[in-house]
């Protein structure tokens, strides 16, 4: 099975094993199920809530800068720690993680490659026992605002060239057929898709273990369906998490010089007066 888990952004689950005890390193799992974490986990790893944590609860928008910076502090993170992330459904929600942290400056961070059922599948170590952090003072400094799309951006993109829409929802999604997964409550009004965009879903990214697929297999996927380095690249899915899962294989993965997530995603977008659609 042809994997890319050799790039500097992912780590093999060997290594992560030899690693549990390295003090410079952080562990955290963030999973799409939040009770996942305290079902069992990787020794000495933190447990981030993405429905409490990683996105403000006021306003529909991610973690503030100071809300983060609280997070990654009472973690036990450091400016210059490494971060190993993983989750459940094949990094899902570990990858918005990652955008989060990449978005907001953190230099040194990583992807468990195949993720938490990568690692109960090899029988690996799991405890429930809930570490203990030193708490530290962890500072954001410069954002990379060049990560995150907003809608204004994504509507300046309709119908030019230089530009690719890349929506990683399901078929049944983009077509308009359903307005989101099943048991999902956060929606839209209107069903279908951005004009222009296409359909690429996130999970065709990743092997049957979890795993991300070899580069060639990547880059011909995404330029395949015209989305190539040239271009200036929007992902986007219902909330911003899947499309954060592509991102992380445009941008770190493939190295697309150009790529940002549109976190606001068909949530948003099917709910905007007037704005155009495609079924």
């Amino acid at each position: 099975m042809a994997t890319i888990t050799q790039h500097k952004s992912l780590v093999t689950t060997e290594w992560a094993a030899e690693h549990l005890n390295d003090t410079t390193i952080r562990f955290v799992e963030v999973d799409v199920n939040t009770r996942s974490y305290d079902s069992g986990h990787i020794p000495g790893a933190a447990g981030w809530n993405w429905k409490t944590e990683l996105q403000d609860q006021l306003r529909r928008t991610i973690a503030s800068k100071e809300d983060f910076e609280a997070l990654l502090s009472r973690s036990g993170i450091k400016n210059d720690t490494t971060i190993i992330l993983y989750g459940d459904n094949n990094n899902w929600f570990a990858a918005w993680a990652y955008w989060l942290l990449k978005y907001y400056g953190h230099e040194d961070v990583r992807i468990l490659d195949g993720g938490r059922i990568k690692w109960e599948d090899e029988n690996r170590e799991l405890t429930t026992e809930i570490p203990a952090f030193e708490p530290t003072e962890y500072k954001i400094g410069e954002i990379n605002k060049k990560y995150r799309a907003f809608r204004d951006d994504v509507a300046e993109t309709l119908g030019s060239d230089s530009h690719g829409l890349v929506d990683v929802r399901s078929p049944d999604e983009f077509t308009g057929k359903i307005l989101a997964p099943p048991g999902l409550d956060e929606l839209s009004q209107r069903a279908g898709h951005i004009p222009g965009a296409r359909n690429i879903p996130w999970s065709k990214a990743v092997n049957e273990d979890g795993t991300f697929k070899s580069f060639s297999e990547l880059r011909t996927l995404y330029e395949g369906e015209g989305i190539t380095p040239g271009k200036e690249i929007i992902s986007y899915c219902r909330i911003g998490e899947r499309s954060a899962h592509s991102w992380f294989v445009l941008n770190e993965l493939l190295e697309y010089p150009n790529v940002r997530n549109y976190d606001g995603s068909w949530t948003e977008w099917g709910n905007l007066i007037e704005a155009p659609i495609e079924r």
